[in-house]
């Protein structure tokens, strides 16, 4: 009698790592013909930008806006070798944003099996080089690439 029932709706994001995929290139290997170790930085960076792309932040329309992110620190942990024609696949992932840095977290694998982890910082800068704010429309879009605490 008189009871108020409220209807209370919880919306999601389905956060989920963002992926790219690219095969090993015959130029990529060292004389042991496993992946150099310089070119698994250059394939977390590729993911990184096609990721900021997809997204609607591409390098080239940062720029036109003033800014650039930098990246201040990278970790990376080689676990197995990749070789001349795998498929691999990269998985990206922002595990923090904060006024003026960021951190991200990135994996390869090649199938199910674990190839090389990267963590970074990195930070928005503009085109001057001073620190300055993530745009609030970045962080937005970014949130389905956030991992889940």
């Amino acid at each position: 009698m008189g009871a108020r029932w409220r209807r209370h709706f919880i919306v999601t994001i389905q956060r989920a790592p963002h992926t790219t995929q690219l095969r090993v290139r015959f130029y990529e290997l060292d004389p042991y013909n496993h992946v150099n170790h310089s070119v698994y930085v250059q394939y977390f960076e590729t993911a990184r930008v096609e990721l900021l792309d997809q997204v609607g932040f591409s390098l080239a329309s940062m720029r036109r806006d003033g800014l650039s992110i930098v990246v201040s620190e990278i970790n990376t942990k080689f676990i197995a070798a990749a070789e001349e024609s795998d498929m691999l696949t990269i998985e990206t992932e922002v595990l923090e944003f904060r006024r003026v840095t960021s951190k991200w977290r990135q994996r390869i694998l090649r199938g199910d099996e674990l190839i090389a982890t990267q963590e970074l910082r990195a930070a928005m800068i503009t085109l001057e080089g001073k620190p300055t704010r993530f745009p609030p429309e970045m962080l937005e879009v970014m949130k389905p690439f956030m991992a889940a605490h």
